[in-house]
């Protein structure tokens, strides 16, 4: 059965970010642009499908997304050592399926509010910097994970 696509949709058009795998029924991106500005460690799991609400997906969906999301906090913590891992299904400017999975520290400029949320200090450019350089290793070692 092809995937439901709503033309409108950005996820429906496009990946959403740097693609770093894509599987039968969902994706997983890393964030560019403004939203990974301050925090590049943003992934985001999508739905292929033009769903609006998790509880839209059969279960057997809801098992694999939510294994998916799981897999990608795990290779976050593992390869990057976060203070915390955030995990938000908002969906509020573009409702289309889809998890934030997003690696923050206690020293990024926006913690502990929501990388949403106002700066409450500088940018840490250095420590920007070398989690950037991470970043790779991290991506290979979501694209070889086995969902």
């Amino acid at each position: 059965m092809a995937a439901t696509l709503e033309p409108g949709c950005p996820l429906c058009r496009e990946d959403g970010g740097l693609l770093i795998a894509r599987h039968d029924k969902f994706r997983i991106i890393r964030a560019s642009g403004p939203d990974a500005a301050d925090c590049p460690a943003f992934y985001r799991v999508v739905w292929h499908e033009h769903v609006a609400e998790f509880s839209d997906l059969a279960e057997a969906d809801q098992l694999l997304c939510l294994r998916a999301v799981s897999a990608v906090e795990r290779v976050l913590r593992d390869c990057l050592q976060p203070a915390k891992v955030n995990l938000a299904a908002l969906g509020n400017m573009v409702p289309h399926l889809h998890w934030h999975v997003i690696a923050r520290y206690d020293w990024d400029s926006r913690w502990p509010a929501p990388v949403w949320a106002a700066p409450q200090r500088a940018a840490d450019e250095a420590r920007l910097a070398a989690l950037r350089e991470r970043l790779p290793g991290c991506d290979a070692a979501i694209a070889a994970l086995a969902l």
